[in-house]
């Protein structure tokens, strides 16, 4: 990431009336959040969380100074960084990456094709998916992170390698495996 901050967790929610804030975790295992080092906002500056807990989609958390449901509310929206620096390093091989690494790679067919650039990582429950944005267009696709679907990363040279889509074309309304399940459960990729 160009800027040296990855985004590991946003402030969603007041929580209560005594100040505590709703916290959706972006790491791997949620209480990890605090885990590597001093957190900032967009500003840079600090956010000194205290986590209280798990609540339903993410963690409760006390913050210095906000003892009210107002200056809880004021906090809802905050996005909490890390200094890339502060993350352990991935072990070469362990097929994990962080999702900021991914962003922005050059996307490309097996056969070597160009096909577009990573615009977004999302997990909407079901498993990582890559958001693809096809050159020349202004519609982007879902791409299931898993090992049939994305059969190459190359982190070192800025790309990855995507199955090509139209082999799963869908327009003959039959099941083409739009759900990202090639048979096997294992997913071969994952964040930290």
């Amino acid at each position: 990431m160009a800027d040296g901050r990855l985004l590991l967790g946003e402030i969603v929610a007041a929580h209560g009336i005594k100040g505590l804030v709703k916290v959706r975790s972006y790491t791997e295992a949620p209480d990890d959040l605090v885990a590597y080092g001093p957190l900032r906002d967009g500003g840079g500056t600090v956010v000194e969380l205290t986590l209280r807990g798990p609540t339903k989609g993410g963690l409760l958390a006390a913050l210095p100074g906000i003892n009210n449901r107002n200056d809880a509310e004021r906090l809802k929206g905050t996005k909490l960084y890390v200094e890339r620096g502060e993350l352990p390093e991935l072990a070469v091989g362990d097929e994990e990456y962080y999702h900021a690494d991914l962003i922005g790679l050059a996307v490309e067919l097996p056969g070597g094709e160009k096909f577009g650039r990573v615009k977004a990582m999302h997990d909407f429950g079901a498993g990582d998916l890559l958001e693809v944005q096809p050159k020349g267009s202004n519609e982007t696709i879902m791409v299931p992170f898993e090992r049939g679907a994305v059969p190459e990363i190359d982190l070192a040279h800025g790309r990855v390698v995507i199955a090509d889509p139209a082999d799963h074309d869908s327009s003959d309304g039959g099941d083409s495996g739009a759900n990202g399940n090639d048979g096997n459960d294992n997913n071969d990729s994952g964040e930290k």
